[in-house]
């Protein structure tokens, strides 16, 4: 039997404790890091988390991947000689 799907407020609804859950996550990561000696300005993973967060807050229906293609390395033919596979 077919059920009707979920409007976007009944999953938004059924999701939001975990997603804000990992958002206060990853804000209490972010503090640890500021509160901490020197910067991450020149870090490069630091710069691919604010890249990916700025992704998040567009208003766009491919986030997931936007977000895993800045975590992602670039495709190469020869990943196996690179990757001594």
């Amino acid at each position: 039997m077919p059920t009707d799907p979920l409007s976007a407020r009944e999953i938004f609804d059924r999701e939001f404790l975990v997603l804000r859950a990992k958002v206060l996550e990853i804000a209490a990561g972010l503090d640890r890091t500021s509160r901490a000696e020197g910067n991450l300005d020149d870090h490069p993973n630091h710069k691919k988390l604010r890249a990916a967060i700025e992704v998040l807050l567009r208003d766009a229906n491919d986030r997931a991947e936007q977000v895993q293609l800045i975590f992602s390395r670039p495709y190469s033919t020869k990943w196996r000689e690179e990757l001594n596979v």
